[in-house]
């Protein structure tokens, strides 16, 4: 999308970036939401005034992800910028950018004071995370790692998913890029990772799954 002058490369533009919304907003009736980064680059950050700017044309909600777009997605977030966004306009702003721990949630909406948060990388591989956050958020204690067993459903159940809406060829190897977040942090499964990754049947890459956690269990 950068490439085609979609996407963040419209911070650039702040009189287009109006131009849309406005066209946006008038064509629907449904509420009218925004994601964008805090500018182009850190001499220019400019989403403040994008913030401002999305209020005016109407915009219901704005999700801020704390890094510019040349900082891609390197480097730390900065919630300063989602702070002074925040505190710019009224709509609700939700935060977004290197939210991997329920303690991190809680300081990121605390020192942003930020309606909500938005959770892309984290969650992959680790679906949930939401349920740890909130469980946090609640009680202020941590959950209990999640049991074996617990990953072995959600990860076989997401597999076969993933084989039913993307069919017999594409579904098989989109699973792959799945189980590597999955099993990321599993010392054991490097070797296995590595097998499963040249298995294009659907319901071998099942049986391998179940043979894994099998091994892991004995």
């Amino acid at each position: 999308m950068n490439k085609k002058l979609a996407g963040s490369a419209l911070l650039k533009y702040p009189d287009v970036i109006e131009d849309i919304l406005r066209t946006v907003v008038d064509a629907v009736d449904v509420p009218v939401t925004l994601k964008t980064r805090t500018g182009w680059d850190t001499d220019n950050k400019n989403c403040v005034h994008i913030a401002k700017l999305a209020e005016d044309c109407g915009i219901q909600a704005l999700a801020l992800h704390g890094r510019t777009r040349t900082c891609m997605y390197k480097g730390e977030a900065e919630y300063d910028s989602i702070k002074a966004v925040k505190n710019a306009i009224s709509i609700p702003v939700i935060a977004n950018g290197d939210i991997d721990s329920p303690e991190k949630a809680k300081f990121v909406l605390d020192y942003t004071g930020a309606d909500a948060l938005m959770i892309g990388r984290p969650a992959q591989g680790r679906p949930w995370i939401f349920e740890e956050i909130q469980h946090y958020l609640e009680n202020g204690t941590l959950m209990p790692e999640r049991p074996t067993e617990d990953v072995q459903g959600i990860l076989l159940g997401h597999v076969q998913a993933l084989h039913q809406f993307y069919g017999e060829y594409l579904g098989p190897r989109i699973a792959r890029k799945h189980v590597g977040w999955y099993l990321k942090e599993h010392e054991q499964a490097s070797e296995f990772r590595r097998a499963f990754n040249a298995i294009e049947a659907a319901n071998e890459q099942l049986n391998a799954l179940q043979g894994y956690f099998e091994n892991v269990a004995s």
